[in-house]
C-alpha cells in the first residue's frame, strides 16, 4: 500500500479525488467504450488501446524463470521477443494476476511484456536458503534491476501499484538511465522512515489497520498460518476496492502466490520496516539513505490516482506533483479502487502507452 505520511500530507490538499478527462481520455474506467490517446509531441496520434471487458483474460501461458542476483525470479513474458521493454510491478496483497488483461493489450501493440513475481511471491524463489528473508525497499528495487540484468534488458518502461510503484519509482530516482519512461499507480511512494515515525491522521492510520496488526504477534501467528493470511488478503481487497465484484476464481489466481514459503516473512518484513520495528539489513543502507531524502524523479511520467481507493489522498496528485520533474501527466480515474490495473485494464494500458510517448 502507499506511504501513509505522503497521504496524510495531502489530506488537507482538497476535498476529494475528483476525475479528471485529459486529453480526451476516458476516466470512467466502468466504461467499455475504446481510450483516446494523447498526441505525440510530433505530431501524430499515439495508438489507442482497445477498450476490453476487465476479466476477458484469466491465465498467463507458461511462466518463465531467470536466475537474477539473490532470487530465482519467476515472470510472465508477452509479445513480440525484440519489442520495446515493459516490466509491470504488482503490489500487496496482489500478485501477477494484476495484470492478466494489460499485459496482452500492449503486446498486442508489439511491446514485450515482463511480468515478474516480487520476492516472496508465487514462484519466485530465494537461491539460498542462508540468504536473509528481508524486504526492505531498496531490496525489491535491486531484485528488478538484476531481473533486468539477467534477460540483458538496458531498459524499459516500467509500471505499477502499490509494492510495484514504489519500486519503479526507486529505480526513476536512483537508476534513471534504466527506465525510458513511468508509470506510477498513487505518485510518489518512496517511503521516509523517519517521517513514518510521526502520527498521522486518525482517518489515515485507521485504513493502515493491517500494518498495525503485522506489528503484534497476533498478527504474526495470523500471516504464518497460510489459510489465515490468504482470509486476511481476500478482506483487504473488498476494503480497497468497493466496487469490485471479484468472482471466487478471481481471487484464488492470485491467492496461489501467497502460499509461496517466504511470503509471511517478506510481507511482515517489509510493513515492520517501515515504521521501524526493525532494522534493515546493512547492505542497503546506502540505497536507503539516498531514499530517505526523497530524491526526484525526472524520467517522463503518467501517474494515476484510483478515486475509490481509500489510499488515494485529496488534491487530484498535488500532493505529490513536486517530486517529478521531467515530463508528466495525471490522472484521477473514476469508480476504480486499489487494483487499478485488473479493474481497468483499458486505462491503465493507455497509460503504459502515453508515457511511452512523452
Amino acid at each position: 500500500m502507499i506511504n501513509r505520511r505522503t497521504f496524510s500530507k495531502a489530506v488537507g490538499l482538497g476535498t476529494g479525488a475528483a476525475a479528471v478527462s485529459l486529453a480526451g481520455l476516458q476516466t470512467n474506467a466502468a466504461a467499455t467504450t475504446a481510450t483516446t490517446a494523447l498526441d505525440e509531441p510530433g505530431g501524430g496520434p499515439t495508438p489507442a488501446v482497445p477498450s476490453i471487458t476487465p476479466g476477458t483474460h484469466t491465465e498467463f501461458g507458461t511462466l518463465k524463470h531467470v536466475k537474477a542476483g539473490v532470487l530465482d525470479i519467476g515472470y510472465a513474458e508477452v509479445g513480440p521477443q525484440h519489442g520495446p521493454v515493459v516490466v509491470l510491478l504488482h503490489g500487496w496483497p496482489y500478485d501477477i494476476h494484476s495484470f492478466v488483461d494489460v499485459a496482452p493489450l500492449l503486446a498486442d501493440l508489439g511491446y514485450r511484456v515482463l511480468v515478474p513475481y516480487l520476492r516472496g511471491h508465487g514462484s519466485t524463489r530465494f537461491l539460498s536458503r542462508h540468504t536473509p528473508r528481508t524486504a526492505e525497499q531498496s531490496a525489491i528495487a535491486l531484485d528488478i534491476i538484476a531481473f533486468m540484468d539477467a534477460l540483458k534488458i538496458e531498459k524499459a518502461v516500467l509500471a505499477g501499484f502499490d509494492w510495484g510503484s514504489r519500486t519503479a519509482d526507486i529505480i526513476a530516482a536512483l537508476w534513471p538511465e534504466r527506465v525510458k519512461s513511468l508509470v506510477s499507480t498513487s505518485g510518489y511512494l518512496i517511503t521516509d522512515r523517519k517521517m513514518q515515525l510521526e502520527p498521522a491522521a486518525a482517518g489515515v492510520e485507521h485504513n493502515w489497520w493491517y500494518q498495525w496488526y503485522f506489528a503484534t504477534d497476533r498478527g504474526v501467528k495470523a500471516m504464518e498460518n497460510v489459510d489465515e493470511r490468504i482470509a486476511l488478503c481476500r478482506y483487504v481487497w473488498t476494503l480497497v476496492s468497493p466496487n469490485w465484484n471479484f468472482s471466487d476464481a478471481t481471487f484464488a489466481r492470485t491467492a496461489d502466490a501467497f502460499r509461496n514459503p517466504d511470503y509471511a516473512a517478506i510481507v511482515l518484513y517489509n510493513y515492520r520496516w517501515r515504521i521501524s520495528l526493525i532494522d534493515g539489513d546493512r547492505r542497503y543502507d546506502r540505497y536507503e539513505k539516498q531514499l530517505a531524502a526523497q530524491p526526484s524523479i525526472g524520467v517522463p511520467t503518467v501517474t494515476l490516482d484510483a478515486a475509490l481507493d481509500p489510499f488515494t489522498a485529496p488534491g487530484d496528485g498535488s500532493g505529490y506533483r513536486s517530486h517529478f520533474t521531467g515530463p508528466y501527466l495525471h490522472r484521477t480515474i473514476a469508480n476504480i479502487g486499489h487494483n487499478l490495473p485488473q479493474e481497468a485494464p483499458t486505462v491503465f494500458a493507455q497509460a503504459v502507452v502515453d508515457a511511452d510517448r512523452l
